[in-house]
C-alpha cells in the first residue's frame, strides 16, 4: 500500500506494540500532540491503558497523566533528554523493548554521556549477557529553515562509538522494515529520520512481519558509468542527478546503504568493481563525515578498480543557517552530484 514516510513509522510503532507487551513509546509530546511530525498520533489513545483521557487541562497536559501509566505504551516524558535515554536503558536492561523518540536528533548531544558511555556499553561490560534493546529514534537535518542548532545532520558522530547500530531510512518502505528490525534488536539503534521525508509517499508492504537486515545496501538504480553513494534526504537527490545524467548520456548507479553500522562495503565494491569511479554524497557535514570513511574503505578494497579518485560531498564547515538561501549554499544541491559525477568521468 501506498503511504507517507511519517505514517509508516506510526504504523510500524502500532503493530510491534501491539506484537509484543514489551514495546512501549516515550518521549516529549508523543501523546496528544503525536510527536512533532505525528509519528506516534493516536498511539496513546489506542495503547493509552489507564493513563489515557483525550481531555487536556488548560495548560495542555492530559488529566490524570501520570496516575497509572502501568499498562501505557505510548507517554510523555518531562524534557530532559539525559533522563529520558537513561530510562530507557534502564527499560531495556530490565527486559523491555523502550523506544525513546527526541524532538530533534540535536538534542542527543544533551546527552552524549548516557548515549556514549551507558547505553552503548553497558552489553560489553557485562560480558555480552545484558540485552539492551533500545530505539533512540527522531529527525534532523535541513528543509525547514530550522537553523543553526535544529538542522543538524549527527549520524557520523555515533559511528564512531562501539556498540551502537545507525540506521538511516530514505523511503517509507525502508522506514518500516528498518524500524521494525530495529525494534526487534537486541542491540541499541540510533534511528535517524529526516524532516524532510515524512510527507514524501511510497509502496509499503502490508506485512507484519516486513523487515529489513541491518547492513544491507540498496540499489535505488542500476548503472555502468558512476556509482553515487547518499543516505536519507540525498538518496532522492542522487536520483535527480542521475535523471540528469542520463540526459547526457552518462548512466549512474545510486546506492543507498541504509544503515551506517553495520556498514554494507560490499555491494559498493561490486558497483565500482562495474563503474569504477565513486562519489558519494551526503548532508552531514564534509569534514570528518561518513562519506570520508566509505571513499577510504574503498579505496583500500577497490583500488585497482578505480579510474578516478572518489569524491565526497557533503555541507560546508560552518553552522546551518536559518535564511534558505544560505541553508542551499552551505548543502550540496542536485547540481553539485551532477558535476562531481562528470569530474570523476573527466567531462
Amino acid at each position: 500500500m501506498k503511504t507517507t514516510y511519517a505514517k509508516a513509522i506510526r504504523d510500524t510503532l502500532a503493530s510491534e506494540i501491539a506484537r509484543d507487551d514489551r514495546v512501549f513509546v516515550m518521549g516529549e509530546d508523543v501523546e496528544v500532540l503525536g510527536g512533532v511530525f505525528g509519528c506516534t498520533r493516536d498511539l496513546a489513545k489506542e495503547f493509552g491503558g489507564d493513563a489515557y483521557t483525550s481531555d487536556p487541562t488548560p495548560n495542555g497536559l492530559k488529566k490524570h497523566q501520570m496516575d497509572d501509566i502501568t499498562n501505557a505504551k505510548c507517554f510523555n516524558t518531562p524534557i530532559s533528554e539525559a533522563g529520558i535515554i537513561g530510562a530507557g536503558l534502564g527499560a531495556a536492561c530490565v527486559g523491555m523493548r523502550p523506544i525513546v523518540e527526541l524532538m530533534y536528533m540535536d538534542f542527543t548531544l544533551v546527552a552524549m554521556d548516557q548515549i556514549v558511555n551507558q547505553v552503548a556499553k553497558t552489553r560489553y561490560i557485562f560480558g555480552g549477557k545484558a540485552k539492551i534493546p533500545l530505539v533512540i529514534r527522531g529527525q534532523q537535518g535541513i528543509g525547514r529553515g530550522n537553523a543553526a542548532t535544529h538542522s543538524q545532520s549527527l549520524e557520523t558522530l555515533f559511528m564512531h562509538v562501539p556498540g551502537l547500530k545507525i540506521a538511516c531510512p530514505s523511503t517509507p518502505a525502508d522506514a518500516a522494515g528498518l524500524l521494525r528490525t530495529a525494534i526487534r534488536d537486541d542491540n541499541p539503534v540510533m534511528f535517524f529520520e529526516h524532516k524532510a521525508l515524512y510527507n514524501s509517499k511510497g509502496e509499503v508492504p502490508d506485512d507484519p512481519e516486513f523487515m529489513i537486515p541491518f547492513g544491507k545496501a540498496d540499489i535505488k538504480k542500476e548503472g555502468k558509468d558512476v556509482t553515487i553513494v547518499a543516505n536519507l534526504l540525498y538518496v532522492s537527490r542522487a536520483l535527480d542527478a542521475a535523471k540528469e545524467l542520463e540526459k547526457e548520456g552518462i548512466s549512474a548507479e545510486v546506492i543507498d546503504p541504509r544503515t551506517l553500522c553495520p556498514f554494507d562495503y560490499d555491494t559498493i565494491v561490486e558497483s565500482v568493481k562495474k563503474t569504477g569511479r565513486l562519489v558519494v554524497v551526503h548532508e552531514a557535514h564534509k569534514t570528518a563525515g561518513w562519506g570520508g570513511e566509505v571513499a577510504s574503505e574503498i579505496s583500500a578494497r577497490a583500488f585497482k578498480y578505480l579510474d578516478a579518485a572518489p569524491v565526497r560531498l557533503g555541507t560546508k564547515q560552518c553552522p546551518l543557517p536559518f535564511n534558505v538561501g544560505l541553508e542551499t549554499a552551505a548543502t550540496p544541491q542536485v547540481a553539485d552530484i551532477v558535476a562531481a559525477c562528470k569530474a570523476v568521468l573527466y567531462k
